[in-house]
C-alpha cells in the first residue's frame, strides 16, 4: 500500500510491468485489463498481442 498526499491508502499492484522494463507477456496484459489469470484470458491476450502488438497493452495503462 502507499499513501497519496492526501493521506489516503490505496493497493497497487506490485507485478506488473509496463513493458518498458521488460518484454511483457499474455498474462501482463490480462492483469492490466483487470481481468483474472484463466485459460480463456489468456488466450485472448495472446490473441490481442498477436494482433496489435504493444499497443493492446498501451491501450491499458496511463
Amino acid at each position: 500500500m502507499s499513501a497519496d498526499d492526501e493521506g489516503s491508502t490505496t493497493e497497487r499492484p506490485k507485478e506488473l510491468f509496463t513493458g518498458g522494463e521488460r518484454p511483457f507477456d499474455a498474462e501482463d496484459l490480462v492483469r492490466a485489463s483487470g481481468r483474472e489469470p484463466n485459460p480463456e484470458s489468456l488466450e485472448w491476450a495472446r490473441r490481442m498481442i498477436d494482433e496489435k502488438g504493444a499497443a493492446a497493452l498501451e491501450r491499458y495503462l496511463p
